[in-house]
């Protein structure tokens, strides 16, 4: 392999890093250097940007440690059979772009992902060591995501806790019939195993010694994992039943999916099912409705027949568009849960409804002097001074909702 400057290494493996969706870096331990004891901060706004919960753009350096890998998953362009140009950092490479990157303010944090050069414990330890360089030698204490291998020894995993703000463990696909077929060096009972090692851990962490000492903060902004949509022939309904198993098995903070696009060159043909970025937009919606807005699995995905999201509506809209007698409601008397059903309603939305209400009638002008979306939610609500008349009974309701059409392009 022809040498390669560490400018060519960061363009070839910041790239590769691109199919990985696992980098939120919201929820660790605050840390700052404005006493000037260290180097960096993980607490802040601020190449790549990841979004917490709460709005914040928050800036990561995200690359691989090296594209090289011993598996051949058949979803991967990193995959041994690939035909692609292949790079590697050292471990001292990867500290230097970190520590530079930041002094620059390009950056907040480090996310570093790898694949399996000559054993999983091999590459773990190269990872590990990055991050004990960065915290024991560089004094860092700006934020770290390590992409666990499960394969590893434990005492690897365990170190990379003690070092990192965030562990994730990919489960790759939705079901274990599929990694099967689809990566058969990759063992799903074993990556169970280590995400429960990481949740046992973290656990561990939390509790205080009979002498009211608490241990050392293992990953304290928790462990995420990532699915691969678009890969296999599952549909929404068993992808969205794997993630709500994940978050109630390993106290996840998140499941992020990544849309699978066919590989170049690929000797391994994949059934690429549905589009795949508004498939997993769609995904996310659903995900964040089960998790804060009171959904049941079968609720969201039994609207269409083969269990399936609709791509041309958001979930909470598809939802309602099949439940049209359920509106209008009335935002003055209804639940809360009932609210929260209400398509442009989001959780701080109701929130502000309810207290509100208390002290007096709302009318529709109250709701967008609050800021409410009434563009969509009108048609479902009423208010005082405000019925949406025909609109909910319209046989066209549907068709109110639709994209508009796209001017389809020759070229």
């Amino acid at each position: 392999m022809k040498s390669q400057t560490l400018q060519n290494k960061l363009a070839i493996l910041s790239d590769a890093a691109k199919y990985d969706a696992s980098c939120a870096s919201s929820g660790s331990t605050k840390r700052d250097s404005r006493d000037g004891k260290g180097l960096g901060s993980n607490n802040g706004a601020g190449i790549c940007h990841a979004y917490a919960p709460d709005g914040r753009c928050i800036s990561l350096l995200k690359i691989l440690m090296t594209n090289f890998c011993i598996y051949d998953c058949a979803y991967c362009v990193n995959r041994v059979s690939s035909n692609i140009e292949r790079a590697r950092f050292t471990v001292d490479e990867v500290v230097k772009l970190t520590i530079e990157f930041y002094r620059r303010n390009y950056i907040e944090g480090l996310f570093l992902s790898s694949g399996i050069i000559r054993s999983p414990d091999v590459t773990m330890s190269d990872m590990v060591q990055i991050a004990r360089k960065l915290r024991g030698e560089e004094n860092f204490r700006g934020y770290i995501h390590l992409k666990t291998i499960p394969d590893a020894a434990p005492e690897l995993i365990a170190e990379a806790g003690r070092l990192a703000d965030r562990l994730s463990i990919n489960v790759e696909l939705p079901t274990d019939t599929s990694v099967t077929q689809y990566a058969p060096e990759k063992d799903p009972g074993q990556i169970r195993r280590a995400m429960a090692y990481v949740k046992t851990r973290k656990v561990e962490s939390s509790d205080k010694s009979h002498t009211g000492k608490r241990p050392p903060k293992f990953a304290p902004a928790g462990q995420s994992t990532q699915v691969i949509v678009g890969a296999d022939a599952s549909n929404d309904a068993t992808i969205l039943g794997q993630s709500t198993r994940l978050y109630s098995s390993y106290g996840l903070k998140r499941v992020y999916y990544s849309a699978f696009s066919p590989i170049p060159d690929s000797t391994k043909a994949l059934p690429l099912v549905r589009p795949p970025l508004q498939r997993e937009h769609r995904l996310y919606q659903a995900d964040w409705l089960l998790r804060f807005y009171g959904f049941e699995l079968d609720e969201i995905t039994g609207v269409t027949a083969d269990g399936n999201l609709e791509l041309d509506y958001d979930p909470k809209l598809a939802w309602a568009l099949a439940h049209q007698g359920l509106f209008p409601v009335d935002v003055n008397k209804a639940s809360r849960e009932l609210l929260l059903r209400v398509p442009g309603f989001g959780v701080k939305t109701v929130n502000r409804i309810l207290t509100t209400r208390r002290h007096r009638t709302l009318r529709y002008e109250d709701l967008t002097r609050m800021g409410v979306p009434m563009k969509k939610a009108r048609t479902f609500v009423t208010a005082g001074g405000w019925s949406p008349g025909g609109l909910i009974d319209s046989a066209n309701l549907r068709a109110q909702f639709a994209p508009p059409p796209e001017q389809l392009t020759l070229l």
